[in-house]
């Protein structure tokens, strides 16, 4: 994918968290000077289970990559920020939604959006096995 110049710029969500940022590196790179989308997949698989992780209070496991759209490529020095929010609680998955920013780096503090997903996640055992969800605490 080529930069795309006239990409939407757009404002960073404020309905989501920021659970993650990094810089991609020359070793990220596939032969066109993009990053890899694989990296791209894998660093999204990492911000996804932040909100998750404080559910399952124990392991999990991502069990499905529901969806995955690649929007704009993503060049070597873009800040990308991960922003994730939870879609769907179950009896042992928890599904959330991350979509990711990038500031390029000769146009910092100016947004846009280069992938979006959705991902599930369960609670495992010690056996790899799906466990309940911990009930949340009592408010009181």
């Amino acid at each position: 994918m080529s930069v795309n110049s006239s990409a939407p710029r757009v404002e960073l969500p404020t309905d989501k968290e920021l659970v993650m940022k990094v810089i991609p590196m020359p070793a990220d790179c596939n032969p066109n000077g993009d990053i890899f989308g694989g990296w791209v997949m894998a660093q999204v698989d990492l911000a996804g289970g932040v909100i998750p992780a404080r559910h399952t209070q124990g392991r999990m496991a991502t069990v499905a990559v529901n969806q995955f759209v690649f929007k704009q490529p993503v060049r070597v020095g873009d800040i990308l920020s991960f922003f994730s929010s939870l879609t769907r609680i179950g009896r042992t998955s928890i599904t959330v939604q991350v979509e990711v920013y990038a500031e390029r780096f000769l146009a910092q503090r100016t947004y846009i959006k280069v992938t979006e997903a959705s991902l599930t996640y369960v609670a495992i055992d010690a056996n790899g096995q799906p466990r309940e969800l911990p009930k949340p605490p009592m408010a009181g």
